[in-house]
């Protein structure tokens, strides 16, 4: 585990050829596999989580490949729903290590990211898997996990994000994103103009059939805590994640598995998968806590959020811990408008942008109350602070992932 985490230095290095190599070295075991592929900027991973909860309430062996996680690398390779045990991690690393150095020898690289998706495909054909749902890591064209043959394709909301290896405009990135797109492979989108008109000039060019779900198709009946419900072409469904977006989300789940070889099989249990999906730190109220978690970091899903909290919970007392790469001054102006009391901090992260950045940013919509060096003194200070409202803690998986082992330290502790 330490040698596997150790490649992160390598950072991030755009490109198939040592993903291919590698996958070639130990056997090639996504080949003849079948997959959805899921990109976009924003949803990515709740559309993955839920068309991994229908194929599983169809009674398929579904296995998910999802980035990034926010406790333990386990949490983004499963199968049937459940996490990669440390054995079998450890075994599939076991199997790949040595392919791994042996090319360094030979100079070529492999990164973090590029062993995990080599491990991921390697353990869904050790586990017999029947088909794989696979998240994107950035962008698509040169991502990793674009070495993958797909059954339907899904590309949610697209937004700017990644500027320095995807581009510095929203054609650009979409674009890129779009290199997920196969020819004669069903794409499913719901973007708006002018991105889905670069969409669909591209799946023409491809020979890629593109699926359009429009926001007329969806309708959200009600909204609560713990679910939404929606209908989505005439069919009423209970999403069980909080928010709007997550009907959003969930209609292209819906057409997406409608698309599948054997959707006739699948489409009884759509409404199953949606009932018992579980997607952990979106908009989640921890039980017997005033505390909801969150690792929205763009600037559509803040807004998204602050709508649904509004609606939901009224006002709260905000924790905000971003990294320095994302729109720290669009996501304070959105979060703003739902925030009582602000407390700003920096996650433990090398990229976490430092607090007095987000208190600059945070300070022109309002007030700042405390300003910390870590996400566990702010959390202290929001708990005292907080009076009769929630605290809500966004801004990035690193964020959410220091709350929840600040939360885990408060109950050892007591």
């Amino acid at each position: 585990m330490a040698w596997l985490e150790g490649l992160a230095r390598k950072g991030i290095v755009p490109g198939l050829e040592s993903t291919l190599e590698l996958l070639r070295r130990v056997g090639d075991p996504h080949v003849g596999m079948r997959f959805v592929h899921v990109a976009g900027t924003d949803g990515k991973g709740s559309v993955c989580a839920m068309i991994e909860s229908i194929l599983k309430a169809a009674g398929k062996r579904v296995g998910a490949f999802t980035s990034p996680t926010i406790m333990r690398v386990n949490e983004g390779i499963r199968m049937g729903g459940e996490e990669i045990s440390d054995r079998e991690l450890i075994q599939m690393i076991g199997e790949v290590r040595p392919h791994v150095e042996a090319m360094t020898d030979e100079g070529i690289v492999c990164t973090r990211f590029e062993v995990l998706t080599v491990i991921a495909l390697l353990y869904f054909r050790t586990v017999s898997a029947e088909i794989a749902v696979v998240e994107v890591g950035m962008g698509g064209r040169l991502d990793s996990t674009n070495v993958i043959s797909p059954e339907v394709t899904v590309i949610n909301n697209i937004g700017m994000e990644h500027v320095e290896f995807l581009g510095d405009t929203i054609e650009k990135i979409t674009l890129e994103k779009a290199g997920i797109m196969k020819p004669g492979v069903p794409c499913i989108t719901m973007n708006p103009d002018p991105i889905y008109e670069v969409l669909e000039t591209h799946a023409r060019e491809v020979g890629c059939p593109i699926v359009r779900v429009l926001d007329t198709d969806v309708e959200v009946m009600s909204s609560w805590p713990e679910c939404v419900d929606m209908v989505y072409r005439g069919e009423l469904h209970t999403v069980y994640l909080p928010g709007r977006h997550q009907a959003r989300n969930a209609s292209l789940a819906i057409e997406a598995v409608s698309h599948l070889s054997d959707s006739e099989e699948v489409a009884g249990f759509v409404s199953e998968g949606l009932e018992y999906v579980s997607w952990p730190c979106r908009m989640q109220k921890l039980l017997a806590e005033p505390i909801i978690v969150d690792v929205t970091h763009t600037l559509n899903g803040a807004r998204c959020l602050s709508s649904d909290i509004a609606e939901i919970y009224g006002k709260v007392v905000l924790v905000l811990g971003m990294l320095g790469d994302k729109d720290v001054d669009g996501v304070a102006e959105e979060l703003s408008k739902i925030a009582a009391k602000v407390f700003v901090t920096s996650p433990a992260s090398p990229r976490a942008a430092p607090a007095g950045r987000l208190a600059e940013a945070m300070s022109r919509y309002g007030p700042v109350d405390g300003e910390f060096g870590t996400v566990a003194e702010a959390m202290d200070a929001a708990m005292e602070a907080r009076e009769d409202m929630n605290v809500l803690v966004t801004g990035s998986f690193r964020t959410a992932e220091d709350a929840l082992r600040w939360l885990q330290s408060r109950y050892a502790r007591s």
